[in-house]
């Protein structure tokens, strides 16, 4: 009796399977909606239908888009039927081994939709490629190896990312420590330069002040002893003018030629006091103009994070060489790798630039300018045409990296290469720095950041970014 109600069960759920499953996609309906016409499908189904016509899909009887409404009913004994489904007292597979649709086992892997499938569910896959469960683990696993391969690559990358990082921040701590002695050794220098500016201006200060008090003491002195002689003086006089009147007219043209005072007059004389604005007036634009000469002012200093590591900088980064071995350098995006150069700090968007380089009786050297964008990590033929206005010398010949390679004509050997570099006009022009004779003018509708560049070549003789001239103009 048992069997027969197990055997009953098993059958019942065929017949309200049907009558749960959408007519359109041949699923147990999933948010069901009901039309006026009393037909029930799936809302996507549903949508899908309309984008054709406007009509049921099953009776095409005329609808119009709005007037379907949810059917909670058959959405909550859809709900139903597959809970009961999948706690069947008499199901052979776990809940998870059989099609949540059909009730059969899972047999088949669809390729396309990537799940498995009952024999039953052929029909909704019949242009998609089906395989067995075995074949499609072996699909998905090798599938899931390939991933695994890459993210293995990835962590090994991202570990190499981490080393990167741990020496670029080593290398900070470098430059940082380096700057920081230098900043201390160059405000040092100038605390000296001020120290012996105030020595020397407080001794002239006391040089006049001892100066003048000097002269006004002995004008002091002076007009002392005259006091002392008119005194004297004085007190002739007064004695005499005490006489009998007949002595004192007979002494008087004597006595008058006494009274004849020969001395100076003693005042205080112009520039008696100290020339105060002399010594405080404007002091501290003075100190300034004073400093010029011993401070040293570079249009252009070299940037040392876009440097090759084949390349050594001098502390003021104003000069730059072959380095004898390849130096320790984080592998920033900016460094220059492949090709050996090194750029300017600033970048120029506008306005007009000039700089000097002494490249002397180096053999072989680039100088010029080039665009941000620039390639950094691999090599490339250095032209124009590549974001880069150069000339060169190589080989004993003078050129300007166009793309056909222009020959410079030169009297005597370029020792010091003058750029001035014209943004808005977009042109770069070369010139003999020590005849001022031009060399080559190079034009392009300059559009992005554009920076001095560099190639000092690879040997010891270094490549220095000469001072320019500094002027004090008061108005």
């Amino acid at each position: 009796m048992a069997d027969s109600m197990d055997e009953e069960m098993s059958e019942e759920p065929v017949p309200l399977q049907k009558d749960l499953t959408c007519p359109v996609c041949l699923c147990i309906f999933r948010d069901p909606v009901l039309l006026p016409c009393s037909h029930s499908f799936c809302r996507e189904c549903l949508q899908g239908s309309l984008k054709h016509n406007k009509k049921c899909p099953l009776c095409k009887a005329d609808f119009e888009e709005g007037n379907d409404i949810s059917n909670r009913a058959l959405s909550d004994a859809c709900d139903t039927f597959l809970k009961h489904a999948h706690l069947r007292p008499n199901q052979k597979h776990a809940s998870g081994d059989i099609c949540n649709l059909h009730l059969k086992p899972l047999e088949l892997y669809c390729e396309k939709d990537e799940e498995p499938v009952c024999v039953d569910c052929v029909s909704l896959h019949s242009t998609h490629r089906l395989w067995s469960i075995r074949d499609g683990a072996l699909i998905s696993k090798k599938e899931l190896g390939f991933k695994v391969r890459i993210f293995e690559k990835k962590v090994e990358s991202y570990k190499k990312t981490t080393h990167k990082i741990s020496t670029a921040v080593e290398y900070i701590r470098q430059q940082a420590g380096q700057a920081e002695e230098q900043i201390k050794a160059e405000f040092e220098r100038l605390r000296q330069v001020l120290v012996r500016e105030e020595a020397l201006r407080l001794k002239a200060l006391a040089s006049e002040e001892e100066e003048k008090i000097a002269a006004l003491q002995e004008l002091n002195d002076k007009t002392k002893r005259d006091i002392v002689a008119l005194k004297e003086l004085i007190d002739s006089l007064k004695k005499e003018m005490g006489n009998e009147d007949l002595p004192l007219l007979q002494n008087f043209q004597n006595l008058k030629r006494k009274t004849q005072w020969d001395g100076e007059d003693r005042r205080l004389g112009e520039d008696c006091l100290l020339n105060i604005g002399k010594h405080v007036g404007a002091l501290s634009f003075k100190i300034w103009k004073n400093m010029q000469d011993h401070v040293k002012y570079n249009p252009v200093v070299l940037n040392p994070n876009t440097a090759s590591p084949w390349l050594s900088l001098n502390a003021d980064l104003t000069s730059v060489k072959e380095s004898q071995e390849r130096l320790t350098t984080p592998d920033n995006p900016e460094r220059f790798d492949s090709c050996v150069f090194v750029l300017g700090v600033e970048g120029y968007t506008s306005g007009k630039h000039r700089w000097d380089v002494i490249v002397g009786d180096c053999p072989k050297w680039v100088v010029g300018v080039c665009k941000e964008s620039v390639a950094r990590k691999k090599k490339f033929t250095v032209s124009t045409n590549r974001g880069v206005w150069l000339i060169a010398l190589r080989e004993g010949v003078y050129t300007a990296l166009t793309p056909e390679r222009t020959k410079l004509e030169v009297q005597q050997r370029l020792e010091v290469i003058r750029v001035k570099l014209n943004i808005d006009k977009g042109e770069v022009s070369f010139f003999d720095g020590v005849t001022a004779k031009h060399l080559v003018t190079l034009t392009h509708k300059f559009d992005e950041k554009i920076f001095p560049m560099f190639g000092p070549g690879l040997h010891s003789t270094p490549m220095i970014l000469a001072p320019g001239k500094m002027a004090v103009h008061t108005s």
